[in-house]
């Protein structure tokens, strides 16, 4: 992005972030508490070129919660077998996938317990588990997580068109939300190692009480996750989302959506010529994020598909966010430490538990 660009962009930011009340400046530092941690901060910022780790992301020795990980095989799945006629020989596919729980010591067995889906799972679940941590204790202060569960699964594996990973993650329907909600929770509560410290273990039907989260495709597979199916999931994060056209060429869905995940910003306008749905909705890129340069230096795809998605979120009132972020690159770990754990709050604003 040229400096030129950049400073329309800015300006672009400074404007939408007014319609929120959003001060989009530059945000490092101690200026992270006066624009990021509001927990009313809906709309568009800018963040960079500086960074540091947020402090409720690093270990500050509160109590833990319990991890565990299992496996589960491909070839048991009703929906993700492995075998679908679209994949690429070439292109190599898991026997199994590996799911990775993090509960946190705030939750109380038997409890119905919200969720946190993470796409290429372990991602940054060390980071989750710290801000799980540090904020569902009783410690003064604004920043409070519920004690949601923490549940990373593994992708199926290679990348891009014709990859088990880029079906689930880039296809426009409701089959990850389906497996996810038919195949790997269910697992999750009858796993053995889990029911022998948590024997009531369970989780909330409330959409509202289940969020999913991911970078790059995993990011757009957030997004995809609640679209189809908000009856199911509501809360998304996705950082350097992946809203291009990686849907498989072979893939049924291409005769509605023949642009894939494109078709939310696309001359379709998926997202404004739809139905507003319930769903809350955070978006970030990076400034050099996967793209190309065209002859006059101006970024395509990966940048301008998440501006075009953060605007049409905009115009069609979601509670949204959008981060811009200064000097950094796809799913750069920078922005993670910077931002999850504000992210995460702004996520988990007005959660109720669910105490049926």
């Amino acid at each position: 992005m040229s400096s030129f660009q950049g400073q329309l962009f800015f300006l672009f930011v400074l404007t939408v972030g007014c319609l929120f009340g959003l001060d989009a400046t530059d945000v490092s530092g101690d200026e992270r508490d006066s624009s990021l941690s509001k927990a009313e901060g809906n709309g568009s910022s800018v963040i960079g070129p500086e960074y540091m780790i947020d402090p409720d992301l690093k270990d500050q020795g509160n109590p833990k919660g319990k991890y565990f990980e299992f496996a589960m095989r491909l070839s048991d799945s009703k929906i993700f077998r492995g075998d679908d006629s679209t994949l690429e020989p070439r292109k190599s596919i898991r026997k199994e996938r590996k799911i990775f729980v993090y509960i946190p010591a705030a939750y109380r067995d038997g409890t119905k317990a919200p969720i946190l889906v993470m796409h290429d799972g372990p991602s940054n679940l060390a980071l989750v588990r710290n801000a799980l941590d540090n904020l569902t204790t009783d410690k003064p202060g604004k920043r409070k997580l519920p004690a949601f569960i923490a549940i990373a699964v593994e992708n199926g594996g290679d990348d891009s068109k014709g990859s088990q990973r880029g079906l689930e993650y880039d296809t426009m329907s409701d089959r990850l939300a389906r497996f996810i909600d038919e195949e790997v929770l269910p697992a999750v509560l009858a796993n053995a190692e889990i029911k022998k410290s948590f024997p009531n273990i369970a989780f909330t039907k409330d959409p509202w009480g289940k969020g999913a989260m991911g970078c790059s495709s995993g990011g757009a597979a957030a997004l995809t996750m609640g679209w189809f199916r908000p009856d199911l999931f509501r809360r998304l994060i996705t950082y350097s989302g992946t809203f291009v056209d990686q849907q498989d060429d072979d893939a049924p869905e291409e005769a509605v959506y023949p642009l894939g995940a494109w078709e939310y910003h696309s001359s379709m306008k998926l997202i404004e010529n739809s139905e507003k749905k319930p769903l809350r909705i955070f978006t970030h890129v990076s400034e050099y994020d996967n793209g190309f340069k065209d002859q006059e230096g101006t970024f395509h795809n990966w940048v301008m598909a998440n501006e075009r998605t953060a605007a049409a979120l905009q115009a069609k009132g979601y509670d949204y966010r959008y981060l811009f972020s200064k000097a950094t690159r796809h799913c750069d770990s920078k922005v993670f430490e910077h931002t999850l754990a504000d992210t995460l709050v702004w996520m988990w604003q007005d959660y109720e538990p669910d105490n049926s």
